[in-house]
């Protein structure tokens, strides 16, 4: 085969190369033409994390929900939640009671998988997005406890009861409520929607009221951000908290 021939093959095969690549581009492109992503930001008060009894992270979990059918997507679920892991110590139901009640105990659809399952933050800075359509409605759950923030209305100890906090989990869960459109530029803030409490095996929202002292100071600061995605050939789902324990 001469020299001519061996060329005359590569360029085809180059320029080949080239209008793949030039078209799966563009396939790409399309698909995220109308994405938006939802940015969720949260700063955790490390003053309130030392002032607990174990001075541990807060467990927590994020999801949305679309208002028109009720579908659930998960955002993200600490590790310790997600899968039960308490090191040595049984499932603590409490800590996230309305997760627990809509996606463990709950049947949530086949495509309502986990996103992200990570260990708490050590970084007092938590971020993380989700892509969903520009312009569509969703409901963003953010459930959150921190253990032994024991104060007079949930003790470690109750001495009239004579009952001990079995799952250490001090005040109840907190779970937090945005409405938003997602529509690039708007910022929302959650706003407590509930106490979650985990009684006799089952789950129950209760208005927050005044036994509550100190849980809503451990997220001193959340926002919901809709931005564009950066175009991207390969999508890597990651959270800007690369700083982890468990």
């Amino acid at each position: 085969m001469n020299r001519k021939k061996i060329f005359s093959r590569i360029k085809k095969a180059f320029i080949g190369l080239v209008i793949a690549g030039t078209a799966g581009a563009a396939f790409v492109l399309i698909r995220q033409w109308n994405k938006v992503l939802i940015e969720f930001d949260i700063h955790i008060n490390r003053q309130a994390i030392y002032l607990s009894t174990y001075a541990e992270p807060p467990q927590f979990a994020i999801w949305l929900e679309n208002p028109n059918n009720g579908r659930k997507k998960q955002i993200f679920v600490t590790k310790r939640v997600g899968i039960g892991d308490w090191e040595g110590k049984a499932d603590v139901p409490s800590a996230v009671p309305q997760w627990v009640k809509v996606f463990r105990d709950g049947k949530p659809d086949e495509e309502d998988e986990i996103i992200i399952s990570g260990a708490t933050p050590k970084s007092e800075n938590f971020r993380i997005d989700a892509e969903v359509s520009g312009g569509s409605e969703w409901i963003c759950w953010i459930e959150m406890n921190l253990a032994g923030d024991y104060n007079d209305y949930y003790p470690q100890f109750n001495r009239l009861t004579h009952e001990e906090d079995e799952y250490a989990c001090g005040q109840p869960a907190l779970l937090y409520r945005a409405d938003i459109k997602a529509v690039k530029g708007r910022e929302f803030k959650p706003e407590i929607e509930a106490m979650s409490l985990w009684e006799n095996g089952m789950t129950r929202l209760a208005p927050l009221d005044s036994t509550i002292t100190s849980a809503y100071t451990v997220f001193d600061r959340m926002s919901i951000r809709i931005v564009k995605p950066k175009f991207r050939i390969i999508n890597l789902k990651k959270t800007d908290n690369q700083d982890v324990l468990n």
